[in-house]
């Protein structure tokens, strides 16, 4: 199946939700760390299939830290995601600061090949209550 060409950018019609908590059960209690998930879903809005085939992320914590964090797909996996389907995982971060973001983009294919670039704008990784 040929990914029919049009006046979109296929990125355009590829969003990305996120939803965030605080793991404290995942770090000894004298840890100086924090914790955290974040659940992704990935919809797909195009008329043809796209391919997630890389990730970036760049991680920041309070102080200004930065990690970058790059790789071929997600969880271990290069989903492909069906004209109008998603896909959902969940993953987690570890940063030295209650509160910090995550920014990042994700390389998509079709299947003719095209790359395309989706990115994802920062999304807050925070304790609970200590921003109102």
């Amino acid at each position: 199946m040929t990914a029919p060409k049009t006046e979109h950018n296929p990125a355009d019609l590829v969003t990305v939700r996120v939803i965030t908590r605080h793991l404290p059960e995942h770090l000894p209690s004298d840890s100086d760390k924090y914790a955290f998930a974040y659940q992704i879903t990935v919809m797909n809005h195009n008329s043809f299939a796209v391919k997630l085939t890389h990730r970036y992320w760049l991680v920041t914590d309070a102080n200004g830290k930065q990690t970058e964090v790059s790789g071929e797909g997600v969880v271990g996996k290069q989903p492909t995601i069906a004209p109008g389907d998603s896909f959902q995982y969940t993953s987690g971060s570890v940063i030295d600061t209650e509160v910090g973001t995550m920014q990042g983009y994700y390389d998509m294919k079709t299947a003719d090949g095209d790359i395309f670039r989706v990115p994802i704008e920062p999304f807050r990784l925070a304790l609970p209550n200590i921003i109102n």
